[in-house]
């Protein structure tokens, strides 16, 4: 307890979170956690305290992991990624905002001890992250999002009948987050930098990892200033 700040950036990739509190931080950020390499850092943002700390892939890691940052004192859970593009017209590096997650991944449903749940963000949260985002010059779509459990998918329909019913993007944690906070009743945001533009036919094109670095760093900072907003 008094390790991690009451808002908390929850990247998948404990190399991102070195890198998130690293740049975006100020100065006199500290390690608050390598254990599993899971990397944790507590620091500030414009002066406001904020942590960023690694979730890992998919729901079981993300749920095990928000679950202790909330019983370490997390009050607000912003989620920072990437995503696969579903919507008609979504580019590379464009933002997404998920205003809700449906649970392709059954562990959320688990969690919340029910058989149908539709797990949603802070509309506040989203609302900030949509402003600030046109603000900065970045193109964000909001709407619902896929968490799946699985990325190398075998059914090359899946995009096709998830994109059908107005899904924006696919990633792998979002749902997980949202059940966690709502059932806390806690705050949550997921924010992704879209990294792959995904067709009916289940084909895909990935971003440039120079568009990718570029996409994810201005979702980074307004990130950073709707966790501590």
């Amino acid at each position: 307890p008094g390790d991690y700040a009451p808002n908390v950036l929850c990247p998948g990739d404990p190399r991102r979170a070195r890198y998130i509190a690293e740049t975006f931080f100020d100065s006199g950020l500290r390690l608050v956690n390598e254990e599993r390499g899971m990397l944790g850092f507590t620091g500030t943002f414009d002066g406001k305290p904020i942590s960023v700390q690694t979730t890992g892939m998919g729901c079981p890691s993300a749920g095990i992991v928000c679950e202790e940052l909330v019983m370490l004192g997390a009050t607000r859970l912003v989620r920072v990624g990437t995503c696969g593009a579903l919507k008609d017209g979504a580019k590379m590096a464009d933002t997404v905002v998920a205003l809700s997650a449906t649970a392709d991944d059954e562990t959320p449903l688990r969690y919340a001890q029910l058989d149908s749940y539709a797990p949603t963000c802070t509309f506040e949260l989203a609302e900030a992250a949509a402003h600030l985002s046109r603000e900065q010059g970045t193109t964000v779509h909001v709407g619902p999002v896929v968490s799946s459990g699985i990325f190398y998918d075998p059914d090359k329909e899946t995009f096709a009948r998830w994109k059908r019913v107005g899904h924006v993007g696919v990633e792998m944690e979002a749902a997980m987050i949202y059940t966690i906070a709502a059932v806390h009743g806690i705050e949550a945001l997921a924010m992704m930098t879209v990294s792959d533009v995904l067709s009916e036919s289940g084909e895909s094109e990935r971003i440039s990892d120079e568009e990718l670095k570029q996409g994810v760093d201005k979702m980074m900072e307004i990130a950073c200033r709707v966790a501590v907003s």
